[in-house]
C-alpha cells in the first residue's frame, strides 16, 4: 500500500519556516546590539490596504505573507474599510508607527489627499514607506510596487479594439469603474480610451463607486437600466462578477474586466468573460517584501518596481495564473 507522507512533509516545512523566522529575528537583533539598524522591534512589517471586499487584495496579501515567511518577517495587516475611509487609514498609519515596524507597506485609499501625503511623509522619517499597488503621489516613498494602471487600461483597450475593429458594426459600451479618488482609476480609464482608438466601441457612460461587490452591483443595475442597448460591459472585477450573476442568458452584453481576480478567472475559464488584464497581484505582494528586505540591507532599489501585464482571454487554463488559495484570508489588526 502506498503511504501518504503529505502531512509529514507539511509539518517539516512548517518547522523549516519557523526556524528561518527565529534565526532571522536573532540575527536582526544582534545587528542592533552591535551598531546595525536602529529599528528595535525585530522584523515586523506593517501593511495597510483599502479593503478586502475585492478578491484582488487577498492575492496581494497572500504574496506579502508568503514572502514574509520566507524572509523571517512578521506581518500586521490593517484594512481601512474602503476608498472612502481616509480618516480610518490615517489612524491606521499612526497605529503602524506605534508598532515600530521595519517598514510600512501602504495600498493608499487616495493618490493625493493632503492629509494622507502628510501622514506618509511624517511616517517616512522613522520608517521606510513602500507604496503598494495603488498610485500615491508622494516623494517620501522609498519605492512604489505595482503596475502603470494606464498600461493596464491600454492593454485591455487594445485587445478589445482587435476584437471590435473600426470597420465592424458599432458597439455601445458602459464602463463600471472605481472611485475617482483612488489613484488607479483615472490612469486606467485614460489608458482604456487610448487603447480603444480606432475600434468600433463607443463608451456611452462611465460609472464609479467603491470596489466592494455590493457597491459595484448597484452600478451594474443602474447601467443596465439606463443603457439596456449596450452590447459590452467593461468593469472592475467585482462589477463583472455581479454582471455574470445577472446576465445569465445568451442575449446579454459581452463582459470584460479591467483587472483579474478569482471570480474573473472563473469567468474566463467558463468563457463568460471575454478578457481581463493580469498584473500578478501575488507577485506584487512578494516584491514589496523583497523591497523592504533590500532597504534594510542598505541596497539601492528602483523607485518604481513593476510586474508584467498580460491580457487573459476566454478559455483560460486555471493553472496559467497564480492567485491566493480559495480559503485564504489574512489576520487583521
Amino acid at each position: 500500500m502506498k503511504k501518504d507522507f503529505s502531512c509529514v512533509s507539511n509539518r517539516v516545512e512548517r518547522i523549516r519556516k519557523d526556524y528561518r523566522r527565529i534565526i532571522g529575528a536573532a540575527i536582526f537583533a544582534l545587528c542592533g546590539l552591535f551598531g546595525g539598524t536602529a529599528w528595535a522591534d525585530g522584523r515586523t512589517l506593517c501593511v495597510l490596504v483599502p479593503h478586502f471586499k475585492d478578491e484582488y487584495w487577498l492575492s496581494v496579501a497572500y504574496g506579502v505573507e508568503q514572502r514574509s515567511e520566507d524572509l523571517g518577517f512578521s506581518v500586521h495587516f490593517f484594512e481601512a474599510g474602503g476608498y472612502d475611509a481616509l480618516e480610518n487609514q490615517l489612524r491606521q498609519i499612526d497605529a503602524c508607527r506605534a508598532l515600530q515596524p521595519v517598514a510600512i507597506l501602504i495600498g493608499a485609499v487616495s493618490s493625493d489627499a493632503p492629509g494622507l501625503l502628510t501622514a506618509v511623509e511624517v511616517a517616512s522619517r522613522s520608517h521606510p514607506v513602500i507604496g503598494l499597488v495603488n498610485e500615491l503621489h508622494s516623494d517620501a516613498l522609498a519605492t512604489q510596487v505595482g503596475v502603470d494602471w494606464a498600461n493596464m487600461g491600454r492593454a485591455l483597450g487594445s485587445h478589445l479594439a482587435d476584437r471590435y475593429p473600426g470597420r465592424g458594426a458599432p458597439v455601445e459600451a458602459v464602463l463600471l469603474s472605481g472611485p475617482p479618488k483612488a489613484g488607479w482609476v483615472a490612469p486606467l480609464e485614460r489608458g482604456l480610451m487610448e487603447g480603444l482608438v480606432g475600434s468600433s466601441v463607443t463608451i456611452v457612460a462611465t460609472y464609479g463607486a467603491d470596489t466592494g461587490t455590493a457597491e459595484q452591483l448597484r452600478l451594474v443595475e443602474k447601467a443596465r437600466a439606463e443603457h439596456p442597448q449596450a452590447g459590452l460591459v467593461i468593469g472592475t472585477a467585482p462589477a463583472i462578477e455581479a454582471a455574470m450573476a445577472l446576465e445569465t442568458g445568451d442575449d446579454g452584453p459581452a463582459l470584460a474586466a479591467t483587472y483579474s481576480s478569482h471570480s474573473i478567472a472563473r469567468g474566463l475559464v467558463g468563457r463568460q468573460v471575454l478578457a481581463a488584464p493580469f498584473d500578478d497581484p501575488v507577485q506584487q505582494g512578494r516584491l514589496a517584501v523583497d523591497a523592504a528586505e533590500a532597504i534594510l540591507g542598505g541596497a539601492a532599489i528602483d523607485k518604481d518596481i513593476r510586474t508584467e501585464i498580460r491580457v487573459l482571454t476566454g478559455g483560460l487554463d486555471p493553472s496559467d495564473i497564480a492567485l491566493s488559495p480559495a480559503d485564504y484570508f489574512p489576520h487583521l489588526d
